[in-house]
């Protein structure tokens, strides 16, 4: 598990929670991701390969950010979309930790960390991108029957 602190968007989120809020709110290796920005080990989250139908939401405020219908199998190790549910659900920023570049995946409502989006990689989406998302940042919503 790799964490680096977030920057700042500076953005001004709707849902905003103080550091000792956030941490009694989530469980640590919640808080970890979310907070922290790290990534949950790969092949082991709960929504990795799971094919119900329903609606993505962020576990740290509820936001709806993608959908089974963006859902698909990358066999990266994380759950991946081609696209978010809105194209405002998430917000996206430049990551330069770890030695790399790469496009950080953020909730817009509250900033908590999602995982990172990649471009190009040839999958047969619509989009030719990547949401690589730890499932420990969602919440499955169910479509009800």
């Amino acid at each position: 598990m790799t964490a680096h602190t977030p920057e700042t968007s500076g953005k001004t989120y709707s849902v905003t929670r103080t550091d000792e809020q956030w941490r009694a709110q989530l469980d640590p290796q919640e808080y970890h991701v979310l907070r922290q920005a790290g990534t949950e080990r790969p092949f082991t989250g709960e929504y990795e390969d799971t094919t119900t139908e329903g609606v993505y939401a962020c576990r740290a405020c509820g936001a709806e950010l993608f959908t089974s219908s963006e859902k698909f199998s990358s066999h990266c190790g994380w759950p991946s979309f081609f696209d978010p549910k809105d194209s405002d659900a998430v917000e996206l920023l430049e990551d330069r930790s770890l030695g790399m570049r790469r496009v950080e995946v953020r909730c817009a409502t509250c900033g908590s960390h999602l995982g990172h989006v990649f471009e190009g990689e040839g999958y047969p989406t619509p989009t030719d991108q990547r949401y690589c998302i730890n499932s420990i940042s969602l919440t499955l919503r169910p479509t009800q029957a």
